[in-house]
């Protein structure tokens, strides 16, 4: 039995284009319209799930798509932080900006560390493994670097050398918890090469 996974980020907002972690803002209207254009391109899936963020369920209606939400999937939380740009972190609290960055067991801002992000989505790809077919996930950025991270053994401290573009596909397939990785598609029109399995 092989499982497929193929996480989806969300379109743009103007939380992405500030650099501002999440606080809630919905898909901005060229973000929307790049959704739109890329609806009907994605593989069958024998279940839909997304993030409980406003952007990636906007993200998934304007893909054509009706997911079930998923907490496990959720964007890391961001504690104080959340709704700031990370300016405005780096200029208030630069030392703790930097071990969060630095260190993936940190968690100066009171949410969640990277190795608690990676642990989570880790144990959600580990049971999802049991599930033959494919599920499509629209997820944050941050739970694609989670799955790769997990899917490749790679250590946590690469957590930030992983950029995640928006409305790109991100494909994990695997048997047995070994994990195949296919990076980062652009949303569009599909071609022979992907809907190959």
């Amino acid at each position: 039995m092989t499982s497929r996974v193929t996480f989806i980020t969300p379109a743009t907002s103007a939380s992405m284009r500030r650099a501002r972690f999440d606080d809630g803002d919905p898909i901005d209207d060229h973000g929307a319209a790049r959704a739109r254009a890329a609806a009907g391109s994605l593989p069958p899936a024998v279940r839909v799930l997304a993030s409980p963020s406003v952007r990636c369920r906007q993200t998934a209606a304007e893909l054509g798509l009706d997911p079930t939400g998923e907490p496990a999937l959720a964007g890391g939380d961001m504690g104080r932080w959340r709704g700031l740009a990370l300016d405005e972190v780096a200029a208030a609290e630069p030392e703790e900006l930097a071990r969060w960055l630095s260190d993936p067991a940190a968690a100066p801002h009171g949410g969640e560390s990277v190795r608690e992000v990676c642990e989570r989505v880790a144990r959600w790809l580990e049971a999802s493994a049991g599930h033959d077919g494919r599920v499509l996930a629209v997820v944050e950025p941050e739970i694609v670097r989670a799955a790769v991270i997990h899917a490749l053994a790679a250590p946590g401290a690469a957590f930030w050398r992983l950029d995640v573009p928006p409305l790109t596909a991100t494909e994990l397939s695997g048997r047995a918890h070994r994990w195949n990785l296919r990076l980062g598609r652009p949303l569009g029109p599909a071609t022979a090469a992907d809907t190959e399995d």
